[in-house]
């Protein structure tokens, strides 16, 4: 990184110093009301006292509350000065967003992820032209005397000479100087369009005989979703209305998700500190079951995590579930408040909870009982699992993955502040992927094939098919012929990711 990048970092983090307390602070204070009680027993001559244990207590606790009380003076999340304003804060300056948020162009539920916390990051990775934004974001209100230093300090991506570099060839060779209009937010209508297509055609087919095919039908839809659609459009990237923004995001609490969650811990969390060890909590990893980090402690079961990882991976959308309600019971996921979700985001996840439930166990129950409800629901929740754990696996934690030189997970280069660190590098390093469009896409058509084929042994639909053979029987064939040539093309294209993922998986379970 140049020296002009470090430099302009240093520079940008330099806040001034917090004032000085007053001579007599609240800790004082409350230590003198807690002892007075006792001075009388102190000035006793020596032979008339008696120990009195309940005063050093007495004492001690005092210390202890007056500590967090006036920590909580300090903390513009519990001072009522801070409270009334919905504060963010920008390259060491602390803005009151409120007026503004019914006003941001992409919508209130992105600019909520500001509230409470140094948004530098987040404002700068989103924009395409930051000038622009940075003097809409100069036009509110500067808060005076805020408490910048108790603030978590982010990342600054505008001074990344790489990241800067890439965006406006972004800008200039990909959108082509369109992007004020929106080009970077239109285009995949199609595609979603595909894809919530198929999810239907498989919701009805799992309500229409709900079974192990059909669970597993939708699991496949409810991963491709989760992947795609609501990714997108909680990224307020799927087109140039918030409200459909908000609608497609929304696809992720119908597939068993929380929309409101994956923003915080997406966002908040995974595109700040891509795929960084210590703060990106996307990061998948199931110790002391799995072991996907070297500075874990091994255990003798870990050299055989790559046989009996696949059996642990269904469970990863019921662990999603868990989190999704913790995380509403207590304001917040995994290293990420939700100091900026308000009602109606948080009822959000209790909606999408019910109705995610109603399709997948509580309809079917009622149509077709309680054996085929639980046997579909596993293998919904079994499907969906498996494959969004090996997406992360593959993209999150193989060593190429990585955002360090070295290559080495056990490397500290991360931990380094922010100005001698470049965001950029860090951003850019991490390119491993599956091709999951491509093994979500053969796998749907092979068991969509293999759930008409079923249903084919209905009498009524074998009289059908003798009655017209030619005509049914022929497109059953061809499908299946383009079925297994969709089959093969897959296996090859993920050859090579999937060898190399299932050979770090053994070395990492080796090496001490």
């Amino acid at each position: 990184m140049s020296t002009r990048c470090i430099s302009t970092k240093v520079s940008a983090n330099t806040r001034p110093a917090r004032p000085s307390l007053p001579a007599r602070s609240l800790l004082q204070q409350v230590q003198r009301s807690a002892v007075t009680p006792f001075l009388a027993v102190s000035r006793q001559p020596h032979a008339q006292r008696r120990p009195h244990a309940s005063a050093c207590r007495a004492v001690l606790t005092a210390e202890r509350h007056a500590e967090r009380s006036e920590a909580a003076l300090l903390s513009p999340w519990s001072n009522p000065k801070w409270l009334q304003y919905k504060w963010t804060v920008y390259r060491g300056v602390a803005y009151d967003l409120t007026s503004f948020i019914d006003r941001h162009p992409a919508g209130n539920w992105l600019i909520n992820l500001a509230i409470g916390r140094d948004c530098t990051a987040l404002f700068e990775s989103y924009h395409l032209r930051p000038r622009v934004a940075s003097e809409q974001l100069k036009r509110l209100p500067v808060l005076q005397d805020f408490p910048v230093d108790a603030i978590p300090s982010s990342p600054y991506p505008n001074d990344s000479d790489l990241y800067n570099t890439i965006r406006e060839r972004v800008r200039r060779e990909v959108f082509k100087g369109q992007d004020a209009k929106g080009a970077h937010r239109t285009g995949s209508e199609g595609a979603a369009l595909a894809i919530l297509g198929y999810a239907t055609v498989a919701c009805a087919a799992y309500l229409y005989d709900t079974g192990l095919v059909t669970g597993a039908l939708l699991g496949l839809a409810g991963a491709w979703i989760g992947l795609t659609v609501q990714h997108c459009g909680n990224h307020g990237a799927m087109s140039t209305s918030p409200a459909v923004n908000k609608a497609m995001g929304l696809t992720d609490d119908l597939i068993g998700g929380s929309s409101l969650m994956w923003r915080y811990h997406h966002q908040v969390s995974h595109h700040i500190h891509c795929n960084d060890l210590e703060l990106d909590e996307d990061v998948f990893s199931a110790f002391p079951f799995l072991r996907f980090d070297a500075r874990m402690p091994r255990r003798w079961f870990h050299k055989y995590q790559h046989l009996y990882m696949w059996a642990t991976f269904p469970l990863l959308q019921l662990v999603f579930q868990l989190g999704d309600w913790q995380g509403l019971a207590e304001n917040q996921t995994k290293g990420t408040t939700l100091h900026g979700a308000n009602n109606f985001e948080k009822a959000t996840v209790v909606a999408g909870k019910l109705i995610h439930y109603s399709i997948i166990a509580v309809l079917p129950a009622l149509l077709h009982g309680l054996p085929a409800a639980a046997l579909g629901t596993a293998a919904y929740m079994a499907t969906q699992g498996v494959v969004l754990a090996a997406t992360f696996a593959v993209s999150h934690n193989v060593e190429e993955a990585k955002p360090i030189a070295a290559g080495s997970a056990t490397t500290s280069s991360l931990q380094r502040p922010y100005a001698d660190r470049d965001w950029g590098v860090q951003q850019a390093c991490p390119a491993q992927q599956p091709d999951l469009p491509t093994l979500i896409c053969c796998s749907s058509v092979v068991l969509l094939l293999l759930w008409l084929l079923l249903r084919c042994c209905n009498v009524h639909l074998v009289k059908l098919c003798l009655c017209a053979h030619v005509g049914v029987c022929l497109p059953m064939c061809v499908c299946v012929c383009v079925c297994v040539c969709v089959c093969v093309c897959a296996c090859v294209s993920l050859s090579h990711n999937w060898h190399g993922y299932l050979r770090w998986a053994t070395l990492i379970g080796l090496r001490c």
